[in-house]
C-alpha cells in the first residue's frame, strides 16, 4: 500500500515520511528462504534515512536467540534507477546468536539497526539505512529487493506489518552508498586481493566490510594490510580495536543472555568492518592473511559531500572523522 505525496519534503529541518506498509504475509520470512520486492513513488527531499519498521507474529520462534535482520540474506535498494545500497550475508541463519553482519554493518557506518528485546514469536525492529541521498521535488522511485533466509521449523508468519519511512533532514552533510562486494577464493597462505570501487560513484571510501562464508574469522597473525595505509598488515584484534569493537561496540539482541536489554559484543566472528580513512581514487589493495581456505566478501562503504559529482586520484583524504564517515572512526580518536 503506497502513500501520499506532496511532492517535496518542505521546509528546513528533520520530517518523517511513511511511503508504503503492507501486511501481506507472503512478504514476510517463513520457514523457507523468500524474496519481497516492492516498487514506491514518494516525494523528494534531503533523505537522511530509508527506514524498515517491522512488527511480525509468527507461528513459532523465528529466530531464538538473534534478531530478524539475522535473516537478511541481501537487500537492495534503487533509488531513481541508481543503486544506493546493495548488501549481501555470507553466514549466519536462524540459529545463531546475537548480532548479524548487517546491523554490524549499519550501526558503525551511521545507521540504527535494532529490535525491541523480549520479541519470542512477535518481532518488532528498526533498520535505518544512511543514504544522505538529496532527492529532487516530485515523484522519486524506489525499487527495494529483500532476500530473506528460512525462519526456524514451524515459525511461519501469522500477521504483522512491514513499513518503509523516510527521515528527511535538511541537515544531512554525508551521502553514504553501499556497493556491491568483491569475493575472492583464499587458500591458506597470504594473498592479494584487489577491492573494486566503481568510478560512477563520488566520493572517498570510509570502510570495508569483510565477511567469510562461516562464523570463525580464519586470519594468519598477519592479518589484514591495506597497502595505502602502511607497511604492515593488522591483527584482527587490532582491527577491532580501531573499529570501537573491543569496547563493547556491538549491540543486538540475544535471548539466551537477557531478554530485557540490548547485550554487548567485543566482536562477531567473521565480519569486521575495517576503517580505510577515507581512501579515494579507485580499487584498493589489501594484503590478506587467511589460516583457511574460504571465500571472503569485501564490501565497500563509499561516503561523499551531498551533491558530489567525480571521484580523484588515489590518496588518503580522511585523518578525522566527519557524519557518517565519523561513525566508522569515532573510536579510533582521542
Amino acid at each position: 500500500m503506497a502513500y501520499g505525496m506532496n511532492g517535496n519534503s518542505a521546509g528546513a529541518g528533520v520530517r518523517f515520511a511513511m511511503i508504503e506498509s503492507t501486511n501481506t504475509v507472503g512478504n514476510m520470512p517463513t520457514t523457507s528462504s523468500n524474496q519481497y520486492s516492492v516498487g514506491i513513488n514518494a516525494q523528494g527531499g534531503l533523505v537522511e534515512y530509508l527506514c524498515l519498521r517491522y512488527d511480525m507474529t509468527f507461528a513459532g520462534n523465528p529466530c531464538e536467540n538473534t534478531s530478524i535482520m539475522q535473516l537478511i540474506d541481501s537487500i537492495r535498494v534503487v533509488v531513481n534507477g541508481e543503486v544506493v545500497h546493495d548488501f549481501r550475508s555470507q553466514a549466519g541463519d536462524n540459529t545463531a546468536k546475537g548480532a548479524s553482519s548487517y546491523d554490524v554493518l549499519l550501526n558503525h557506518i551511521g545507521g540504527r539497526a535494532y529490535e525491541v528485546p523480549a520479541g519470542a514469536t512477535t518481532r518488532e525492529g528498526y533498520i535505518g539505512i544512511p543514504l544522505g541521498l538529496n532527492t529532487p521535488t516530485g515523484v522519486n522511485r524506489y525499487e527495494i529487493i529483500v532476500q530473506w533466509k528460512a525462519t526456524a521449523a514451524g515459525a511461519t508468519p501469522d500477521s504483522g506489518s512491514l513499513q518503509w519511512w523516510l527521515k528527511f533532514n535538511t541537515a544531512t552533510q554525508k551521502q553514504t552508498t553501499v556497493v556491491p562486494a568483491t569475493s575472492f577464493n583464499h587458500s591458506i597462505s597470504l594473498e592479494q586481493v584487489v577491492v573494486r570501487i566503481p568510478t560512477n560513484v563520488a566520493g572517498v571510501v570510509s570502510g570495508i566490510l569483510v565477511q567469510n562464508e562461516s562464523l570463525a574469522d580464519e586470519f594468519g597473525n598477519q592479518g589484514i594490510r591495506i597497502n595505502s595505509l602502511g607497511d604492515y598488515g593488522l591483527e584482527v584484534e587490532m582491527w577491532r580495536w580501531l573499529n570501537g569493537d573491543i569496547m563493547n561496540g556491538i549491540e543486538a539482541v540475544d535471548a539466551s543472555v537477557a531478554t530485557y536489554k540490548q547485550i554487548q559484543q567485543t566482536s562477531l566472528n567473521g565480519t569486521l568492518l575495517i576503517p580505510t580513512y577515507g581512501l579515494t581514487g579507485g580499487d584498493i589493495i589489501l594484503q590478506v592473511d587467511s589460516s583457511a581456505q574460504t571465500t571472503r566478501t569485501y564490501t565497500p562503504i563509499i561516503t561523499s559531500s551531498v551533491g558530489s559529482s567525480q571521484m580523484d586520484t588515489v590518496r588518503q583524504t580522511q585523518s578525522a572523522p566527519s557524519n557518517t564517515a565519523q561513525t566508522i572512526v569515532r573510536q579510533t580518536e582521542n
